[in-house]
């Protein structure tokens, strides 16, 4: 058997960059991958493909609504979702291709086929002719992801009812799409199918969408999103489905009052979560632990209850994000190689990336006075600002939540054009323990979106200039 001091199986984000770290400091690696491409659901049918639709859905519908105002006449718009789609495809497979430009540069074997673990120190791989090998390993680290939960009466055809792979890869237009599940995914492809032409309804089991942010940066999204269309049913359970002349009628009822209604669509996308990937991987054949919910059990060192094999990203605890779990494969490279690997929970981000879109990082108000700190506060509007107004992306803010005692920035939000980008200046200063002080005394360009932050710092002490 090929012997190796690392063996990953999966290779998305957390895989392969986890992977890179580890030839880095040295470790003979290979990495396992099921399907016929590396990158995971990230690379292939999550993060990238859906970006690209956000984004290329988002010029169509300025070229529409926004051009005119700048004095861009245009005698029609039309779309091409033939060539948008082909532009998605296009992006995808150039990066895709990349990793394994990046394997061979980092000296890593790239291994194709279905991993599965035989005891604590053996991997057997099984490629698409049925062939096994097998392969030895110091250390394996699972880093297999997630996939979409599917609703028993909802059951994927990837046609009709779709996961958000399947709403990726939609060759119509439909006239009227349902979404159920007002999260993170299903809020991005309702607005991505929203701005080409269709008729949203998104359908949302809790009262609030997306409850675990700050609510006053949603309430600017949802604003937003139903003035282009998009309409919400909350407190409402989808409780059955049936096909109807070629569409998909679902009925739901309240949670509130119990009252019943049904709605047809002509595309469902289910996007009411994800769980962890684990089918076949054969934990059972070493007695690695999961919890309640089918997450891989952890210590705080990424270990599982079998010392040597590891695990990382959307198949353990934490949110499922691509960044999250590339800083875990990381940390795990570094305690094999080092002995020590770090990742700082309190700084993970969190977006939506509709439009506007929705950033954020640490706690809201809320959490802080439930987690028993008193929060001090600094919000500034874009629509105060020279180059949101010259650029016509006056919508939203930016929130600052700080330690009032200390004015440790503790949490910061944002809800407008590309905040994605500007998040990270908060971040480095929660990693730096900054203050609103910090920020507010630190030169922004000028004019410049960015600046906002800084007034959003000065406004924690009253003390903004613009606006």
């Amino acid at each position: 058997m090929e012997a190796y001091d690392l063996v990953v199986i999966g290779s998305g984000p957390g895989g392969y960059i986890g992977a890179i770290r580890g030839a880095q400091l040295g470790l003979k690696t290979a990495v396992i991958e099921k399907d016929k491409t590396y990158g995971g659901t990230c690379l292939n049918v999550g993060c990238i493909p859906s970006k690209a639709l956000l984004q290329s859905s988002e010029f169509y519908h300025e070229a529409q609504h926004d051009f005119a105002s700048h004095g861009i006449k245009l005698e029609s718009v039309k779309l091409d979702l033939a060539a948008m789609m082909a532009r998605k495809n296009k992006i995808v497979s150039d990066l895709t291709g990349g990793i394994e430009f990046l394997f061979k540069k980092n000296k890593i074997t790239g291994i194709k086929g279905t991993g599965k673990i035989i005891n604590a120190n053996t991997v057997e791989v099984t490629d698409a002719n049925g062939t096994a090998v097998q392969i030895s390993a110091k250390n394996i680290m699972i880093a297999t992801g997630s996939v979409p939960v599917e609703l028993p009466f909802l059951k994927f055809d990837e046609k009709k009812i779709v996961s958000s792979t399947g709403a990726l890869a939609l060759d119509y237009v439909p006239k009227e799409l349902i979404v159920v599940g007002g999260g993170v995914i299903g809020l991005e492809m309702g607005s991505v199918w929203a701005r080409l032409g269709s008729k949203v309804t998104v359908i949302e089991y809790a009262d609030k969408i997306c409850s675990m942010m700050d609510q006053d940066c949603i309430n600017v999204l949802i604003r937003s999103l139903k003035k282009m269309g998009m309409s919400f049913l909350t407190s409402t359970k989808v409780t059955g489905s049936r096909s109807v002349g070629g569409r998909v009628e679902l009925s739901y009822e309240s949670v509130t009052d119990g009252k019943k209604a049904s709605i047809e669509g002509d595309v469902v996308l289910v996007s009411t979560g994800r769980k962890p990937y684990t089918d076949g991987l054969g934990l059972e054949n070493v007695g690695v632990e999961k919890d309640e919910r089918g997450r891989v059990k952890i210590n705080d060192h990424y270990q599982t209850n079998v010392p040597n094999i590891f695990a990382i990203g959307d198949v353990t605890f934490g949110p499922m994000l691509a960044h999250k779990a590339e800083e875990e494969g990381v940390a795990v490279a570094e305690i094999i190689a080092t002995g020590h690997g770090h990742v700082n929970y309190n700084t993970v981000p969190s977006v939506i990336y509709t439009h506007p879109e929705v950033s954020s990082v640490g706690m809201t108000e809320e959490q802080a006075k439930a987690a028993g700190i008193e929060p001090a506060t600094g919000k500034f509007l874009f629509a105060a600002n020279g180059r949101a107004k010259a650029r016509g992306a006056t919508e939203g803010f930016v929130k600052i939540v700080t330690d009032k005692k200390t004015d440790r920035i503790i949490g910061g939000h944002i809800v407008g054009a590309a905040s994605s980008e500007m998040l990270g200046e908060i971040i480095v200063a929660m990693e730096f323990g900054g203050s609103s002080e910090d920020l507010a005394r630190s030169f922004h360009s000028h004019p410049t979106m960015s600046e906002v932050i800084r007034e959003a710092a000065l406004a924690v002490d009253k003390r903004q200039r613009q606006g």
